[in-house]
């Protein structure tokens, strides 16, 4: 749909600057092989399904009132599964709305916001959109977060962990090197893939006062049609963040998500199989890929990224989808030759490997 500058004419001056994010696409064709936009491969926990049942049968009533405002069950059952006291959640309708809250709460300031010339594309739509000053630091040659760079002046730190779309994760080590660095700016380690093999910061909240870890129900839990998102970070930072939320939308989770989100924190072993699941299949991907010589990053999220030294990425992303397989290519500088992969089913992943190794790389 094209809008012409006469009908923009309605429109807030500062919306008609604005550059949306663009998410993956979600296109309905037949025997598609999604493998674009980093959506678990595996149902969650059967115990999820029985509690969003049980709100239809038992609580059918209660959905003509509003839910808890508080989410109250569900910041319990994040508490005792990350070990952490209940005044140190904060929950909203996915990371994304998380994250928003987060912009508005603490980065607003007069210095500059600082996160990877790489990393998640959200970021510079927020700091449009919310009026904030932001300096890109450059990953060095091999992709990786170097904490040098982060020891200077700013309004605000984000650190995506595992990076995304790269994949590679930071460790605690270098983490605390960055906090220890800036202790009057809020410093927000982005987890929405630590659990397929990085290390959580979760552990250096009670140490840290100025760390707030954000988190999704999305990947890891399989949750991603019904939006849940968390922050944990010490009472201080949480008490901002309910500010903002209770100035924008003071009932952000429905009571079909937070039973559905409860249900899948208590079935922890659930959640670790399918992990485990996913991490198995990675490491069988990638080594199938760097067979068909592929060149793939190290990664700890439920993704990898890879380039081919003979291929080009933008052909190869379109070759796949002619047979049905969906990869995200991000046409911008330093990644143009990368393509960003899902990590699906051993079944998935075998079809990928096979149409490349059989239509495309032949």
């Amino acid at each position: 749909m094209t809008i012409t500058a006469e009908q923009m004419r309605f429109w807030s001056p500062a919306v008609r600057e604005l550059e949306p994010y663009v998410p993956g696409e979600q296109p309905k064709i037949q025997n598609l092989l999604k493998l674009n936009t980093n959506e678990n491969p595996y149902p969650p926990s059967p115990k999820v399904v029985e509690a969003v049942q049980q709100v239809l049968l038992n609580q059918a009533d209660a959905l003509r009132l509003y839910p808890d405002p508080d989410a109250t069950a569900l910041k319990q059952a994040i508490a005792q599964q990350q070990g952490v006291d209940v005044a140190q959640v904060f929950v909203g309708n996915g990371s994304d709305e998380v994250l928003a809250h987060i912009f508005k709460a603490f980065f607003v300031q007069e210095a500059p916001l600082l996160y990877p010339d790489i990393t998640y594309s959200f970021y510079p739509v927020y700091s449009q959109f919310f009026g904030i000053q932001a300096v890109q630091l450059p990953l060095n040659e091999q992709f990786e977060i170097v904490p040098e760079d982060y020891k200077r002046p700013n309004g605000g730190i984000i650190i995506t962990n595992p990076n995304a779309p790269t994949s590679i994760a930071l460790g605690l080590n270098a983490i605390e090197e960055i906090l220890q660095a800036n202790p009057d700016s809020v410093v927000l380690i982005d987890e929405a893939y630590v659990d397929f093999g990085a290390q959580s910061a979760v552990s250096l909240v009670s140490k840290y006062e100025n760390l707030v870890v954000c988190q999704t129900t999305s990947k890891s839990r399989s949750l991603a049609g019904l939006r849940v998102g968390f922050a944990i970070a010490q009472p201080h930072l949480i008490a901002a963040l309910e500010a903002v939320k209770n100035s924008f939308n003071s009932y952000p989770i429905d009571r079909f998500a937070i039973a559905a989100a409860v249900a899948s924190f208590e079935d922890q072993a659930y959640f670790e199989q399918q992990c485990q699941k996913v991490i198995a299949s990675r490491e069988t991907l990638v080594a199938d890929l760097e067979q068909l010589g592929f060149q793939v990053l190290p990664s700890k999220a439920n993704f990898i990224f890879a380039t081919h030294p003979q291929r080009d990425a933008a052909q190869l992303a379109s070759q796949l989808r002619e047979q049905g397989i969906i990869v995200r290519y991000f046409n911008k500088p330093r990644i143009d030759q990368y393509l960003r992969i899902t990590i699906g089913t051993d079944e998935q992943n075998a079809r990928l490997v096979e149409t490349l190794k059989n239509q495309i790389l032949v």
